[in-house]
């Protein structure tokens, strides 16, 4: 007898349905599983086998032939053990196939029958609504991810009997029942609220420029370069950049969820992201790890940092061939990794900010503390490629911390105060980017800063002298445009000024002082 069930895989950050085929006949006693299966899915055999007969079902001595379709498409992971023993108890009777319409089912199951969670819930979900699916059969720890996803009724069992009872029309007692979307909208990042509480501006002293700089970067989420001596404060602002941001909106929220989901970060309702992830990779890190890869490839920390931030601090120390992977992603907001079995696509739209001393002591340019030659500080420089630093939109000194600014009682701006203003830029450019796809300033293209971002007589001819004197590539010139723009909407203007020219230019200078 054949049966079929719904179940589902996925690939890079898209998934597809799968159907699961099952089918018991006379004939040598065999098990087996067809369809491009990788390890973990052939192994399910044993693990459906001894799962079943633990929980009182023997399977006879027949051969049974699982098919996963599209038999093209490689399939990883462990969350087909339910769907399979769920088609076995079909094709032996015990089920009727009707029970299973329109049902996904996804789980991985120990030897004792019982469920376990599997990872990339959420996108499969999100794929199977968009079908025409609307109940899914899922682990008890997983049913708040599938009930992420509107119009899906997301059901939690704790083993492969209560599935199978709740699919014949029994009612179990303990099911883990979640109305469809309902923990979106009540849940809560608890690890994200912690750190915003803990991290304020105010906590700064003195530094303004610092500080308007990061609140240009983060109004137009613009990648931010930070140069200074030890202790002038560079990574205590990088890490209270978060707390001025905009927070995700729920599209963008199930988007860096999905991401999560697939590497299997989101443990509990509590864990969805509500608010901008913030990464900050250790300079050991490998190129792998920063852009995703493996032998089943998985996301890497940039595909983390997706609508959120990248901090690199001591960005000389990472291996240049490291940082050159960043290259592509920061132009695309992508990344593709290719494989034997496929090619999977990541996204990474982040906001890249670094930090970094200007040579090995720290101290350059103060010749009166500053002990490296010459030659040291030139390459401790380059160890940053030119290609990433034109990739830079905004780039700033951080300068010595005063005594009197330490000690100064004056109160400092909250993150709070700061985060209206970057609210109020990033509404204006919510309502010029409506419809085209469009997020922040730092996300348009040539063709859109000629259409956003023009410029008067005056305005053209000031830029002009600054293109010759400042030997602008053109990548710069529009990074300055875009910067620009973002400074007017701060300054709710509708026009680009000269003085916001003149400011983002500024911007610009710091990496013209030290490797020029």
């Amino acid at each position: 007898m054949l049966s079929t069930i719904t179940s589902g895989a996925v690939y890079g950050v898209h998934s597809h349905l799968i159907q699961v085929e099952v089918d018991i006949s006379q004939g040598l006693p065999c098990f087996q599983i067809v369809g491009l299966p990788g390890s973990e899915v052939r192994e399910a055999r044993e693990r459906v086998k001894v799962a079943l007969k633990n929980v009182g079902i023997k399977l006879p001595p027949m051969c049974i032939n699982v098919n996963l379709s599209p038999a093209d498409l490689p399939k990883n992971g462990t969350m087909f053990d339910l769907p399979v023993a769920v088609g076995i108890m079909i094709a032996l009777g015990k089920l009727q196939q009707e029970a299973v319409g329109g049902t996904l089912l996804l789980g991985e199951l120990g030897l004792s029958g019982e469920l376990k969670p599997v990872r990339g819930v959420l996108p499969i979900t999100r794929e199977a609504v968009c079908q025409g699916v609307r109940r899914c059969i899922l682990p008890a720890q997983n049913a708040w991810e599938g009930a992420l996803v509107g119009e899906m009724e997301s059901i939690g069992v704790r083993d492969v009997k209560e599935a199978v009872a709740l699919l014949a029309g029994e009612e179990v007692s303990g099911t883990a029942k979640a109305a469809a979307g309902a923990v979106i909208s009540a849940a809560d990042s608890v690890e994200e609220t912690a750190r915003e509480e803990e991290l304020d501006f105010a906590q700064l002293n003195g530094q303004q420029g610092l500080k308007r700089a990061a609140e240009v970067a983060a109004a137009g989420f613009h990648n931010l370069l930070i140069i200074g001596a030890p202790g002038s404060g560079k990574t205590m602002l990088a890490r209270r950049i978060p707390t001025i941001l905009p927070p995700l909106t729920r599209e963008e929220s199930l988007e860096v969820s999905t991401i999560y989901s697939i590497c299997g970060l989101l443990q509990s309702a509590s864990s969805l992201r509500t608010t901008r992830p913030f990464l900050h990779p250790h300079h050991t890190i490998t190129g792998r790890a920063l852009a995703g890869g493996g032998r089943i490839p998985m996301p890497g920390m940039i595909s983390l940092a997706h609508r959120g931030v990248l901090f690199l601090d001591e960005l000389p120390e990472f291996k240049r061939d490291t940082l050159d992977i960043l290259r592509q992603p920061l132009e695309d907001k992508r990344v593709q990794i290719a494989r034997s079995s496929g090619s999977y696509v990541y996204p990474a739209d982040f906001m890249l900010v670094g930090a970094m001393n200007p040579c090995p002591c720290g101290f350059y340019p103060d010749r009166e503390r500053c002990r490296c030659s010459p030659f040291e500080v030139k390459r401790y420089l380059n160890r940053v490629s030119g290609p990433i630093l034109d990739r830079m939109d905004i780039c700033v000194e951080a300068m010595p911390m005063a005594f009197a600014d330490m000690t100064s009682d004056r109160r400092e701006e909250s993150s709070a105060q700061v985060r209206e203003r970057v609210m109020a830029a990033r509404k204006r450019q919510e309502n010029r980017f409506a419809g085209t796809g469009l997020h922040f300033n730092a996300d348009m293209g040539a063709g859109e800063v000629v259409r956003y971002c023009a410029l008067g007589e005056t305005e053209l001819r000031y830029m002009e002298r600054m293109f010759s004197a400042l030997q602008l590539s053109a990548r710069a010139y529009h990074r300055i445009l875009k910067v620009a723009r973002t400074i007017a909407d701060l300054d709710g203007s509708d026009g680009i000024g000269e003085t916001h020219l003149a400011e983002a230019i500024c911007y610009r200078q710091s990496d013209h002082k030290y490797w020029n």
